[in-house]
Protein backbone atom coordinates (compact mmCIF):
# COMPACT_ATOMS: atom_id res chain seq x y z
CA UNK A 1 0.00 0.00 0.00
CA UNK A 2 2.74 2.62 0.90
CA UNK A 3 4.90 1.99 -1.99
CA UNK A 4 1.72 2.14 -4.69
CA UNK A 5 1.06 5.35 -2.39
CA UNK A 6 4.52 6.56 -3.25
CA UNK A 7 4.02 5.63 -6.92
CA UNK A 8 1.12 7.43 -7.59
CA UNK A 9 2.39 10.94 -5.62
CA UNK A 10 5.54 10.51 -7.96
CA UNK A 11 3.52 10.71 -10.92
CA UNK A 12 1.56 13.24 -9.49
CA UNK A 13 4.33 14.96 -8.97
CA UNK A 14 6.27 14.56 -12.22
CA UNK A 15 2.95 15.74 -14.17
CA UNK A 16 2.68 18.63 -11.92
CA UNK A 17 6.04 19.59 -13.05
CA UNK A 18 5.48 19.00 -16.63
CA UNK A 19 2.61 21.51 -16.29
CA UNK A 20 4.30 24.07 -14.51
CA UNK A 21 7.28 23.75 -17.39
CA UNK A 22 4.79 23.74 -20.19
CA UNK A 23 2.98 26.82 -19.06
CA UNK A 24 6.35 28.53 -18.43
CA UNK A 25 7.27 28.10 -22.13
CA UNK A 26 3.73 29.27 -23.53
CA UNK A 27 3.14 31.79 -22.28
CA UNK A 28 5.94 33.14 -23.64
CA UNK A 29 4.96 32.25 -27.11
CA UNK A 30 1.99 34.41 -27.83
CA UNK A 31 0.84 34.15 -31.24
CA UNK A 32 1.45 37.94 -33.13
CA UNK A 33 -0.40 39.84 -35.16
CA UNK A 34 -0.04 42.84 -37.42
CA UNK A 35 -1.24 45.29 -40.40
CA UNK A 36 0.31 48.00 -41.79
CA UNK A 37 -0.19 50.29 -44.68
CA UNK A 38 3.47 50.82 -45.66
CA UNK A 39 6.02 49.01 -48.10
CA UNK A 40 8.40 47.49 -45.86
CA UNK A 41 11.24 50.07 -47.42
CA UNK A 42 10.00 52.53 -45.12
CA UNK A 43 9.25 50.25 -42.30
CA UNK A 44 13.21 49.85 -40.55
CA UNK A 45 12.34 51.78 -37.76
CA UNK A 46 9.20 50.02 -36.68
CA UNK A 47 10.74 46.35 -37.51
CA UNK A 48 14.05 47.09 -35.59
CA UNK A 49 12.32 48.73 -32.78
CA UNK A 50 9.46 45.66 -32.83
CA UNK A 51 12.52 43.39 -32.82
CA UNK A 52 14.08 45.01 -29.81
CA UNK A 53 16.68 47.17 -31.41
CA UNK A 54 17.87 50.00 -33.39
CA UNK A 55 18.13 50.44 -36.57
CA UNK A 56 21.78 51.99 -37.49
CA UNK A 57 22.72 53.65 -41.14
CA UNK A 58 26.24 53.41 -42.54
CA UNK A 59 27.28 50.31 -42.68
CA UNK A 60 28.80 47.85 -45.28
CA UNK A 61 27.72 44.04 -46.12
CA UNK A 62 29.62 41.28 -47.72
CA UNK A 63 27.89 38.13 -48.40
CA UNK A 64 30.52 34.90 -48.41
CA UNK A 65 29.37 31.59 -49.23
CA UNK A 66 30.17 27.85 -48.40
CA UNK A 67 33.66 27.10 -47.39
CA UNK A 68 35.54 30.62 -48.94
CA UNK A 69 33.53 32.33 -45.81
CA UNK A 70 36.47 30.54 -43.62
CA UNK A 71 39.03 31.95 -45.35
CA UNK A 72 38.33 35.13 -44.62
CA UNK A 73 37.33 34.39 -41.10
CA UNK A 74 40.49 32.71 -40.48
CA UNK A 75 42.21 35.71 -41.95
CA UNK A 76 40.37 38.23 -40.26
CA UNK A 77 41.10 36.18 -36.56
CA UNK A 78 44.66 35.72 -37.35
CA UNK A 79 44.77 40.18 -37.85
CA UNK A 80 43.52 40.73 -34.46
CA UNK A 81 45.07 43.21 -32.67
CA UNK A 82 42.98 43.36 -28.97
CA UNK A 83 40.36 41.10 -28.89
CA UNK A 84 38.79 38.14 -31.03
CA UNK A 85 35.20 36.93 -29.85
CA UNK A 86 33.87 33.85 -31.47
CA UNK A 87 30.40 31.89 -30.47
CA UNK A 88 29.08 28.95 -32.29
CA UNK A 89 26.43 25.95 -31.40
CA UNK A 90 28.58 22.99 -33.68
CA UNK A 91 31.76 22.10 -33.19
CA UNK A 92 33.46 18.60 -34.35
CA UNK A 93 36.95 17.42 -34.45
CA UNK A 94 38.35 17.81 -38.20
CA UNK A 95 40.51 19.54 -40.18
CA UNK A 96 38.45 22.68 -39.70
CA UNK A 97 38.60 22.89 -36.11
CA UNK A 98 42.46 22.22 -36.09
CA UNK A 99 42.93 25.48 -38.49
CA UNK A 100 40.18 27.66 -36.35
CA UNK A 101 42.16 26.46 -33.24
CA UNK A 102 45.49 27.11 -34.51
CA UNK A 103 43.99 30.73 -35.44
CA UNK A 104 42.46 31.14 -32.05
CA UNK A 105 46.14 30.25 -29.75
CA UNK A 106 48.40 32.39 -32.42
CA UNK A 107 46.48 35.02 -31.60
CA UNK A 108 46.04 34.30 -27.77
CA UNK A 109 49.90 33.86 -27.73
CA UNK A 110 50.35 37.37 -29.01
CA UNK A 111 48.56 38.95 -26.33
CA UNK A 112 44.88 39.10 -27.96
CA UNK A 113 41.88 39.03 -25.48
CA UNK A 114 40.58 35.39 -27.57
CA UNK A 115 37.19 34.94 -25.87
CA UNK A 116 35.33 31.28 -26.80
CA UNK A 117 31.76 30.53 -26.31
CA UNK A 118 30.64 27.03 -27.38
CA UNK A 119 26.82 25.58 -26.72
CA UNK A 120 27.55 22.55 -24.80
CA UNK A 121 25.18 20.13 -27.15
CA UNK A 122 26.53 21.34 -30.04
CA UNK A 123 29.93 21.20 -29.26
CA UNK A 124 30.22 18.25 -27.27
CA UNK A 125 32.42 16.37 -29.73
CA UNK A 126 35.39 18.69 -28.79
CA UNK A 127 38.27 16.78 -27.88
CA UNK A 128 38.63 17.92 -24.20
CA UNK A 129 42.87 17.86 -25.52
CA UNK A 130 41.82 20.87 -27.45
CA UNK A 131 39.88 22.62 -25.37
CA UNK A 132 42.97 22.37 -22.59
CA UNK A 133 45.17 23.76 -25.56
CA UNK A 134 43.25 26.49 -26.30
CA UNK A 135 43.34 27.73 -22.53
CA UNK A 136 47.10 26.99 -22.31
CA UNK A 137 47.60 28.87 -24.69
CA UNK A 138 45.80 32.01 -23.21
CA UNK A 139 41.56 31.53 -25.18
CA UNK A 140 39.24 31.76 -22.50
CA UNK A 141 36.44 28.93 -23.55
CA UNK A 142 33.31 28.34 -21.94
CA UNK A 143 30.45 26.30 -22.72
CA UNK A 144 26.77 27.07 -22.90
CA UNK A 145 24.75 25.61 -20.15
CA UNK A 146 26.72 22.66 -19.99
CA UNK A 147 25.38 19.79 -18.37
CA UNK A 148 24.95 19.79 -14.53
CA UNK A 149 22.11 19.99 -11.68
CA UNK A 150 22.01 23.96 -11.90
CA UNK A 151 21.63 23.85 -15.66
CA UNK A 152 18.89 20.94 -15.65
CA UNK A 153 16.02 22.92 -16.17
CA UNK A 154 17.87 24.86 -18.75
CA UNK A 155 19.19 21.98 -21.35
CA UNK A 156 16.69 22.16 -23.91
CA UNK A 157 17.82 25.63 -24.09
CA UNK A 158 20.65 26.22 -26.89
CA UNK A 159 23.03 28.73 -27.88
CA UNK A 160 22.62 28.34 -31.77
CA UNK A 161 24.23 31.77 -32.74
CA UNK A 162 27.46 31.89 -35.10
CA UNK A 163 29.25 34.72 -34.17
CA UNK A 164 32.46 36.03 -34.59
CA UNK A 165 33.81 40.25 -33.61
CA UNK A 166 37.64 40.71 -34.39
CA UNK A 167 38.69 43.84 -32.07
CA UNK A 168 34.88 45.48 -31.89
CA UNK A 169 35.58 46.88 -35.56
CA UNK A 170 34.11 43.98 -37.93
CA UNK A 171 31.78 40.74 -37.42
CA UNK A 172 30.65 37.82 -38.92
CA UNK A 173 27.37 36.60 -38.90
CA UNK A 174 24.99 33.57 -40.36
CA UNK A 175 25.00 29.68 -40.16
CA UNK A 176 28.50 28.47 -40.72
CA UNK A 177 29.36 25.88 -38.22
CA UNK A 178 33.29 24.10 -37.19
CA UNK A 179 32.55 20.63 -39.20
CA UNK A 180 34.24 19.86 -42.13
CA UNK A 181 30.95 19.51 -43.85
CA UNK A 182 30.86 23.09 -44.18
CA UNK A 183 34.15 22.96 -46.69
CA UNK A 184 33.66 23.23 -49.86
CA UNK A 185 31.68 24.66 -52.44
CA UNK A 186 28.29 22.30 -51.74
CA UNK A 187 29.29 20.52 -54.67
CA UNK A 188 28.17 16.76 -53.00
CA UNK A 189 26.39 15.38 -50.10
CA UNK A 190 29.67 16.06 -48.12
CA UNK A 191 29.66 19.49 -48.28
CA UNK A 192 27.13 22.10 -47.06
CA UNK A 193 25.90 24.75 -48.85
CA UNK A 194 25.92 28.10 -46.32
CA UNK A 195 25.80 32.31 -46.30
CA UNK A 196 26.96 34.30 -43.36
CA UNK A 197 27.74 38.00 -43.77
CA UNK A 198 30.45 40.35 -43.22
CA UNK A 199 29.65 43.55 -41.42
CA UNK A 200 32.10 46.96 -40.92
CA UNK A 201 30.22 50.24 -39.27
CA UNK A 202 28.00 50.63 -36.55
CA UNK A 203 26.01 47.13 -36.36
CA UNK A 204 29.17 45.57 -35.38
CA UNK A 205 28.38 47.00 -31.32
CA UNK A 206 24.90 45.22 -31.94
CA UNK A 207 26.84 42.01 -32.46
CA UNK A 208 29.59 42.92 -29.97
CA UNK A 209 26.08 43.11 -27.39
CA UNK A 210 24.86 39.70 -28.55
CA UNK A 211 27.79 37.93 -27.55
CA UNK A 212 28.23 39.56 -24.38
CA UNK A 213 24.93 38.65 -23.69
CA UNK A 214 25.58 34.93 -23.21
CA UNK A 215 29.44 35.36 -21.86
CA UNK A 216 28.44 37.40 -19.49
CA UNK A 217 25.55 35.01 -18.21
CA UNK A 218 27.91 31.80 -18.10
CA UNK A 219 30.49 34.16 -16.38
CA UNK A 220 29.52 37.27 -14.88
CA UNK A 221 32.54 39.38 -17.03
CA UNK A 222 31.80 41.87 -18.82
CA UNK A 223 34.13 43.94 -20.65
CA UNK A 224 34.60 47.43 -22.19
CA UNK A 225 36.86 49.86 -23.64
CA UNK A 226 38.08 50.80 -27.43
CA UNK A 227 39.31 47.39 -28.10
CA UNK A 228 36.11 45.69 -27.55
CA UNK A 229 33.52 49.08 -28.22
CA UNK A 230 35.69 51.87 -30.19
CA UNK A 231 33.30 54.50 -31.83
CA UNK A 232 32.63 53.24 -35.19
CA UNK A 233 32.16 55.68 -37.67
CA UNK A 234 29.92 55.23 -41.04
CA UNK A 235 31.36 53.31 -43.69
CA UNK A 236 28.98 52.60 -46.05
CA UNK A 237 25.30 53.24 -47.32
CA UNK A 238 23.35 50.21 -45.45
CA UNK A 239 20.85 50.26 -42.55
CA UNK A 240 20.84 47.08 -40.72
CA UNK A 241 19.31 45.98 -37.13
CA UNK A 242 20.45 42.72 -35.05
CA UNK A 243 17.17 40.73 -33.23
CA UNK A 244 18.18 38.59 -30.53
CA UNK A 245 16.33 39.20 -27.69
CA UNK A 246 14.41 36.70 -25.85
CA UNK A 247 12.04 38.29 -23.30
CA UNK A 248 10.29 36.59 -20.76
CA UNK A 249 6.29 36.56 -21.30
CA UNK A 250 6.47 37.57 -24.58
CA UNK A 251 7.64 36.20 -28.04
CA UNK A 252 11.56 36.38 -28.97
CA UNK A 253 12.67 38.81 -30.87
CA UNK A 254 13.49 36.74 -33.86
CA UNK A 255 10.25 35.39 -33.74
CA UNK A 256 8.17 38.50 -34.15
CA UNK A 257 10.70 40.18 -36.71
CA UNK A 258 10.22 36.72 -39.28
CA UNK A 259 6.60 36.65 -39.02
CA UNK A 260 6.07 40.59 -38.70
CA UNK A 261 8.12 40.72 -42.40
CA UNK A 262 5.16 38.12 -44.04
CA UNK A 263 2.61 40.71 -43.03
CA UNK A 264 4.37 42.88 -44.46
CA UNK A 265 5.66 41.96 -47.75
CA UNK A 266 4.01 43.69 -50.84
CA UNK A 267 5.69 42.04 -53.96
CA UNK A 268 7.82 38.86 -53.10
CA UNK A 269 9.37 36.85 -50.16
CA UNK A 270 11.70 34.25 -50.52
CA UNK A 271 12.96 32.09 -48.34
CA UNK A 272 16.02 29.85 -48.14
CA UNK A 273 15.68 27.71 -44.66
CA UNK A 274 17.25 24.25 -43.72
CA UNK A 275 14.00 23.41 -41.37
CA UNK A 276 11.19 24.85 -42.57
CA UNK A 277 8.48 23.65 -40.01
CA UNK A 278 6.12 26.67 -39.75
CA UNK A 279 3.20 27.23 -37.28
CA UNK A 280 -0.18 27.72 -37.88
CA UNK A 281 -0.25 31.40 -37.63
CA UNK A 282 2.93 31.67 -40.24
CA UNK A 283 1.32 29.66 -42.76
CA UNK A 284 -1.98 31.98 -42.39
CA UNK A 285 0.55 34.66 -42.65
CA UNK A 286 1.95 33.29 -46.28
CA UNK A 287 -1.38 32.46 -47.27
CA UNK A 288 -2.97 36.09 -46.36
CA UNK A 289 0.53 37.34 -48.79
CA UNK A 290 -0.27 34.93 -51.82
CA UNK A 291 -3.78 36.62 -51.51
CA UNK A 292 -1.95 40.15 -51.68
CA UNK A 293 -0.72 38.94 -54.98
CA UNK A 294 3.03 38.36 -53.31
CA UNK A 295 5.10 35.51 -54.63
CA UNK A 296 6.00 33.21 -52.38
CA UNK A 297 8.65 30.89 -52.43
CA UNK A 298 10.43 28.34 -50.12
CA UNK A 299 13.39 26.65 -51.17
CA UNK A 300 14.92 24.29 -48.50
CA UNK A 301 17.02 20.36 -48.54
CA UNK A 302 14.89 17.12 -49.50
CA UNK A 303 15.35 14.36 -46.93
CA UNK A 304 17.83 12.55 -49.53
CA UNK A 305 20.00 16.45 -49.03
CA UNK A 306 19.37 16.53 -45.20
CA UNK A 307 21.57 15.48 -41.81
CA UNK A 308 18.15 15.31 -40.25
CA UNK A 309 15.50 13.56 -42.46
CA UNK A 310 13.27 13.07 -39.58
CA UNK A 311 13.02 17.05 -39.69
CA UNK A 312 12.02 17.38 -42.98
CA UNK A 313 9.76 14.81 -42.93
CA UNK A 314 7.84 16.95 -40.09
CA UNK A 315 8.05 20.00 -42.25
CA UNK A 316 6.02 17.99 -44.91
CA UNK A 317 3.34 17.88 -42.90
CA UNK A 318 2.12 21.00 -44.10
CA UNK A 319 3.06 21.01 -47.13
CA UNK A 320 -0.59 20.05 -48.81
CA UNK A 321 -2.42 23.24 -47.00
CA UNK A 322 0.57 25.69 -47.66
CA UNK A 323 0.27 24.53 -51.37
CA UNK A 324 -3.13 25.21 -52.06
CA UNK A 325 -2.91 28.72 -50.56
CA UNK A 326 -0.51 29.05 -53.16
CA UNK A 327 2.84 29.13 -51.74
CA UNK A 328 5.90 27.74 -53.95
CA UNK A 329 7.78 24.16 -52.36
CA UNK A 330 11.02 23.39 -53.53
CA UNK A 331 13.40 20.73 -52.51
CA UNK A 332 17.07 20.24 -52.72
CA UNK A 333 18.28 16.70 -53.17
CA UNK A 334 22.01 16.98 -53.58
CA UNK A 335 23.20 17.76 -50.18
CA UNK A 336 22.46 20.10 -47.33
CA UNK A 337 21.31 23.90 -47.70
CA UNK A 338 21.93 25.55 -44.67
CA UNK A 339 21.61 28.98 -45.45
CA UNK A 340 18.95 30.94 -43.10
CA UNK A 341 18.16 33.78 -45.69
CA UNK A 342 14.88 35.98 -46.36
CA UNK A 343 14.44 38.36 -49.00
CA UNK A 344 11.16 41.17 -49.21
CA UNK A 345 10.15 42.54 -51.80
CA UNK A 346 13.74 42.85 -53.37
CA UNK A 347 14.76 45.72 -50.77
CA UNK A 348 14.73 43.83 -47.37
CA UNK A 349 16.75 40.59 -46.46
CA UNK A 350 17.47 38.74 -43.49
CA UNK A 351 20.51 36.36 -42.49
CA UNK A 352 21.60 34.41 -39.72
CA UNK A 353 21.00 31.60 -37.60
CA UNK A 354 17.57 30.95 -36.97
CA UNK A 355 15.49 28.55 -38.40
CA UNK A 356 12.02 28.61 -39.51
CA UNK A 357 10.83 26.32 -36.72
CA UNK A 358 9.28 26.27 -33.01
CA UNK A 359 12.98 25.41 -31.71
CA UNK A 360 14.44 28.96 -32.87
CA UNK A 361 11.85 30.81 -32.48
CA UNK A 362 10.73 30.02 -28.70
CA UNK A 363 13.38 27.69 -27.31
CA UNK A 364 16.95 28.43 -28.90
CA UNK A 365 19.11 31.75 -28.57
CA UNK A 366 19.49 33.04 -31.75
CA UNK A 367 20.69 35.88 -34.09
CA UNK A 368 19.23 37.25 -37.31
CA UNK A 369 19.94 40.59 -38.97
CA UNK A 370 17.69 42.81 -40.68
CA UNK A 371 18.89 44.51 -43.40
CA UNK A 372 17.46 47.00 -46.07
CA UNK A 373 19.97 47.12 -49.14
CA UNK A 374 19.05 46.08 -52.93
CA UNK A 375 22.13 44.95 -54.07
CA UNK A 376 22.25 42.37 -50.88
CA UNK A 377 18.90 41.41 -51.19
CA UNK A 378 20.09 40.26 -55.34
CA UNK A 379 22.70 38.53 -54.32
CA UNK A 380 20.67 36.57 -51.78
CA UNK A 381 18.18 36.00 -54.89
CA UNK A 382 20.48 34.95 -56.82
CA UNK A 383 21.65 32.31 -54.67
CA UNK A 384 18.52 31.08 -54.13
CA UNK A 385 18.21 31.11 -58.07
CA UNK A 386 21.37 29.12 -58.25
CA UNK A 387 20.16 26.48 -56.27
CA UNK A 388 16.38 25.99 -57.54
CA UNK A 389 17.96 25.63 -61.02
CA UNK A 390 18.94 21.86 -59.43
CA UNK A 391 15.73 21.87 -57.35
CA UNK A 392 12.43 19.64 -57.35
CA UNK A 393 8.87 21.50 -56.88
CA UNK A 394 6.58 20.15 -55.43
CA UNK A 395 3.28 19.97 -57.15
CA UNK A 396 -0.31 20.03 -54.63
CA UNK A 397 -1.52 16.59 -57.73
CA UNK A 398 1.56 14.63 -56.86
CA UNK A 399 2.00 15.24 -53.14
CA UNK A 400 -1.77 14.40 -52.35
CA UNK A 401 -0.56 11.09 -53.66
CA UNK A 402 2.71 10.21 -51.80
CA UNK A 403 2.77 7.24 -50.10
CA UNK A 404 0.64 5.84 -46.92
CA UNK A 405 4.12 5.37 -45.88
CA UNK A 406 5.66 8.55 -46.86
CA UNK A 407 2.41 10.21 -44.85
CA UNK A 408 2.82 8.17 -41.63
CA UNK A 409 6.29 9.45 -41.05
CA UNK A 410 5.59 12.97 -41.72
CA UNK A 411 3.03 12.40 -39.06
CA UNK A 412 5.14 11.03 -36.57
CA UNK A 413 7.89 12.96 -37.29
CA UNK A 414 5.59 16.12 -37.04
CA UNK A 415 4.65 14.37 -33.11
CA UNK A 416 8.56 14.55 -32.59
CA UNK A 417 9.52 17.42 -33.31
CA UNK A 418 10.17 19.65 -30.05
CA UNK A 419 12.53 16.65 -29.33
CA UNK A 420 14.48 16.51 -32.56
Amino acid sequence: MNSQFWLWLSVVLIAALVLVIYSIRWHRSPIVQISCESTIDKLMPSLSGLALSTSVEGNTVEVLENGAFFDVLVDRILSAQHSVHFETFLWKPGKLADRVTDAFMVRARAGVTVRIMLDAQGSKKIENDKVERLREAGCKVKFFHKRSLYTIGVLNDRDHRKICVIDGKEAFVGGHCITDDWLGNAEDHQHNSDVSVWLHGPIVHSIQGAFSENWAGETGELFAGDEFFPVLEKVGEISAFASFVKPENSAPAVKILHHTVLCLARKKIWIQNPYFIPKHEAIQAFGDAVKRGVDVRVLMPATSGSDAPTVQHAGHRHFEEMLKLGVRLFEYPHTLLHQKLMTVDGCWCAVGSANFDDRSFDTNDEITLGILDKDVAAKFDAIFEKYVARAREVRLEEWRHRSWLHKLHDNAAYLLKDVL
